[in-house]
C-alpha cells in the first residue's frame, strides 16, 4: 500500500472514530499531496514526494513547539512521524561518515549528498561531517 493510500485510509478511518485531530490534519496532509497533484499534473506522486511533504509538515510543527511548548502540535507531529520512515540514529550517521571518510570522500557536499535521501535529520548529519572533516 502507498503512503498517499494509507493516509487516505486513515483519514477515513479518523472521519468514521470521529477522531477530530487525525480528521482535521489528515485532511490537510490530503489536501496539499492533491494540490501538488494537480499543479504538477501527475496521478499519483511517489512515496518519496508525499514523505516530503510529510516532513515539511513535521518540520513546521516543530517549530511550533519550539516557539509554543502546544500540546495540539505535539500531538499532531506524533501522527505525522508515524508515516515517516524512522531516522538513522547518530552512531549509524557516524558510522556511515567514517566509512565513506575512509573510502576517500573528503569533500562536505559530497558527503552530505550521499544522505540527501536517507531518513536522517540533515542538521545532526552536518554537524558529524563537520567534525569528521576537522
Amino acid at each position: 500500500m502507498s503512503l498517499k493510500a494509507k493516509i487516505s485510509a486513515d483519514y477515513i478511518k479518523a472521519f468514521k472514530e470521529k477522531n477530530a485531530l487525525g480528521k482535521s490534519l489528515l485532511g490537510t496532509i490530503k489536501g496539499e499531496i492533491q494540490t501538488i497533484e494537480k499543479n504538477q499534473v501527475v496521478e499519483n506522486l511517489s512515496d518519496e514526494e508525499v514523505t516530503k511533504i510529510l516532513n515539511k509538515f513535521a518540520k513546521n510543527l516543530r517549530e511550533n513547539i519550539k516557539l509554543a511548548s502546544d500540546e495540539k502540535s505535539k500531538a499532531e507531529l506524533i501522527v505525522i512521524e508515524s508515516y515517516l520512515p524512522k531516522n538513522l540514529s547518530a552512531e549509524e550517521i557516524q558510522s556511515k561518515i567514517d566509512g565513506l571518510v575512509a573510502s576517500g570522500v573528503k569533500n562536505m557536499g559530497q558527503l552530505m549528498k550521499e544522505f540527501a535521501n536517507l531518513p536522517a535529520d540533515k542538521k545532526l548529519v552536518s554537524e558529524l561531517v563537520k567534525k569528521a572533516l576537522v
